[in-house]
């Protein structure tokens, strides 16, 4: 998939579901505008987060941040150069 057409202004939302067997994006909700998330990590002291911006870090190439949604199954990531 790719994921440039998502990335506006730098920065992409994403809706997450941890516990999966495999990190990686799943399909794209236009409701919510945000791309769908399969998380392998456990959504506990921040190992979840961590795998997000690792995963989307070796995607595109960029430093990935949480800039938003920490604690929520909502997140917008900023993706620097």
């Amino acid at each position: 998939m790719d994921i440039g057409k998502y990335i506006i202004d730098g920065k992409l939302s994403i809706t997450v579901k941890t516990n999966s067997p495999k990190t990686k994006i799943t399909g794209y909700d236009s409701s919510k505008k945000a791309l769908k998330v399969n998380v392998h990590a456990q959504p506990e002291k921040g190992k979840a987060n961590a795998e997000i911006a690792r995963f989307f870090s070796r995607l595109t190439k960029k430093k990935a941040e949480i800039i938003s949604g920490k604690t929520s199954k909502t997140k917008v990531l900023r993706l620097l150069k």
